[in-house]
């Protein structure tokens, strides 16, 4: 992806080396890797608990460090490059709300090391990057790349660019009121029912990161390879490839993000569209 140079948001908070609240007897070993699986997989930490509004235990007071954050030439390449795929999702949604008659209300997007406080709660930079609906921010933790690329097997600078779009697309569908709309099915349905629903909002968020694919390459920005490197790391964090890869095999009920087919084709869907004609999920007769 061509980023080098280009305009970069402005709604950037870097908050690495300032610490954050620190949880104490909150959520640990297998907990943590359910954590880390359910937000790859774009789901907001706080629901996993059964709350928006996590604690997971006494917090201690919060640790500043007196020291300026020192980045790395790798960190600050991807800080570079967050910040253009951000300014690139500002231009796409506002212009694209526009069109349908909504004001768009730009996220902030939150860079952390470790852990983090946010409206959802404290959270452990294990969890991966999650968009928290109460403050509307994005949350990542840049060596969260390292895992992306190494641990599920989706290198490249547009895997990431896809991740951020992902979470982006979650906010969209807060803004649309698609997310109280879900939430609100929550206690009427069973577990295995709604699973069903969260399929349908998360393959929704697909389409969505798929748009802004699609607006980036007729800017003239995407390299060679680029949509191949984020179709694959739809593929690498689908329900059934993450549960083969954890178990062995696969129990569909369980699912609440979709297959890797699934999100591979939501993705090129929304990519073709480049616009919201065709996000509506939750009517698709055929996931």
């Amino acid at each position: 992806m061509k980023y080098k140079g280009r305009d970069k948001s402005s709604n950037i908070e870097d908050r690495r080396g300032k610490g954050a609240a620190k949880m104490m007897g909150g959520v640990s070993g297998l907990g943590i890797i359910i954590l880390i699986v359910y937000t790859l997989l774009g789901g907001n930490p706080g629901d996993i608990l059964g709350n928006n509004n996590i604690t997971g235990g006494n917090i201690a007071p919060e640790v500043q460090s007196s020291q300026p954050y020192k980045e790395t030439e790798e960190e600050k390449e991807l800080r570079e490059l967050i910040s253009v795929v951000l300014k690139d999702t500002e231009d796409i949604w506002n212009e694209e709300f526009e069109r349908i008659g909504y004001e768009y209300r730009e996220p902030t997007l939150v860079i952390y090391t470790d852990s983090v406080s946010s409206a959802c709660g404290t959270q452990s930079s294990a969890v991966g990057p999650f968009y928290c609906p109460g403050d509307e921010k994005v949350y990542i933790d840049l060596d969260f790349y390292n895992e992306l690329s190494k641990k599920f097997k989706a290198p490249g600078d547009f895997a990431m660019a896809y991740v951020v779009a992902h979470e982006v697309g979650h906010h969209v569908q807060k803004l649309l009121g698609v997310t109280d709309q879900v939430n609100k099915i929550r206690n009427q349905v069973s577990e295995k029912e709604f699973n069903k629903y969260s399929v349908r909002l998360e393959l929704q968020a697909d389409y969505l990161a798929g748009v802004y694919a699609s607006k980036a390459k007729s800017m003239g920005v995407l390299d060679k390879g680029d949509l191949e490197e984020a179709l694959n790391a739809a593929s690498q964090i689908g329900d059934d490839t993450i549960q083969k890869r954890s178990m062995g095999h696969t129990v569909p009920d369980s699912f609440t993000h979709g297959t890797s087919e699934q999100r591979q084709r939501w993705f090129y869907k929304g990519f073709q569209t480049g616009n919201l004609d065709n996000w509506d999920t939750f009517s698709a007769d055929d996931l």
